[in-house]
């Protein structure tokens, strides 16, 4: 499962790029696009690597969103994608917004669960803000269904 070329931009653009590692708002060691597996301190990589770990990263990511059967059109299944690379799966899978997306939340609860996640350690962060509107508001858009509404519907 590849991610599209539109999603992986607009990661690029929410995550920002750096091709030395440092320590993201947790204090996790990161580099390129936020990526964090095996990256020490002193580590450096080219844009080129920084891209193709992006890709990589996030389509594990939305391969294991898939696995949510939570996302129903291709919208929804960016914007969780999106949301999971940046809090991880683990938190996605314990958080009310998946509780109130299986739920059949409102399109109001569920918008404002995706809103909840704007802090990174214990600040309230303009990057997050604005992330997490665009994924409130892409996980409403029009869009394909996905392979796993297609196959309820048969």
């Amino acid at each position: 499962m590849n991610i599209s070329d539109t999603l992986l931009e607009k990661l690029m653009e929410m995550e920002g790029c750096r091709l030395t590692a440092y320590r993201d708002a947790n204090g996790t060691p990161t580099i390129g696009y936020g990526h964090t597996q095996g990256v020490r301190m002193g580590d450096r990589i080219s844009a080129q690597q920084a891209r193709d770990w992006l890709r990589q990263d996030a389509s594990q990511v939305m391969r294991q969103v898939r696995q949510l059967h939570v996302a129903r059109t291709e919208a929804q299944l960016e914007a969780l994608t999106s949301f999971a690379f940046n809090v991880g799966i683990g938190r996605l899978k314990q958080s009310t917004l998946l509780r109130t997306i299986r739920q059949g939340g409102s399109k109001q609860a569920i918008q404002r669960e995706f809103k909840r996640w704007v802090y990174a350690g214990g600040r309230k962060l303009p990057g997050l803000v604005a992330r997490r509107q665009w994924e409130a508001t892409r996980f409403f858009e029009p869009s394909f269904a996905t392979d796993d509404e297609i196959i309820d519907r048969v």
